[in-house]
């Protein structure tokens, strides 16, 4: 069973997996209008993933006795500037979200709740990866800058990761 303090902590983290979904929702959109499908498709499956994040911690909470609550959700930007300022937007926000499963983690030890630590453990791996990928990405757009010609050919290369991925993810 579920403390309140747990409960209210993980309810938070399942509005930040949200609000996550929509910001990556957001990013796709606005690369699709500029015509970078890769990019766009990159942001669509990982709003998808984000979504999917915020599914595992409702079926956690309610499993565990406790009332996972779908709250509203902070409106997403729907300009991000450059591609470089759209990943350093992305990156921030992976580490932002990083931290707060990390809280998590913390309240789940205080609380000796290790059913809930273990579950996140999951997390904290996943966020790993998630900074990680987004690090690469803003790495190579920052090396790029703004020559069109190397937008293109990242254009197709963050396609390749996202096939790649998706093919991971089935496996």
């Amino acid at each position: 069973m579920l403390s309140q303090n747990m409960e209210s902590a993980l309810n938070a983290q399942i509005r930040i997996e949200a609000e996550s979904s929509q910001v990556y929702l957001a990013m796709a959109s606005f690369a699709e209008v500029q015509g970078f499908e890769g990019v766009a498709s990159f942001m669509y499956s990982h709003s998808d993933e984000e979504r999917m994040h915020m599914l595992k911690l409702i079926k956690y909470v309610n499993e565990r006795g406790g009332h996972a609550t779908i709250s509203d959700l902070n409106e997403p930007p729907k300009e991000f500037g450059s591609f470089r300022e759209m990943f350093k937007k992305l990156f921030e926000h992976e580490v932002k979200v990083s931290k707060s499963i990390n809280d998590l983690v913390h309240i789940s030890l205080q609380e000796q709740d290790y059913a809930t630590h273990n579950f996140l453990q999951w997390y904290v791996a996943e966020q790993i990866e998630e900074e990680a990928l987004a690090r690469t990405i803003l790495d190579k757009i920052n090396l790029i800058g703004d020559d069109k010609g190397g937008l293109y050919l990242f254009d197709r290369d963050v396609q390749a990761i996202t096939v790649q991925a998706s093919t991971n993810i089935t496996e």
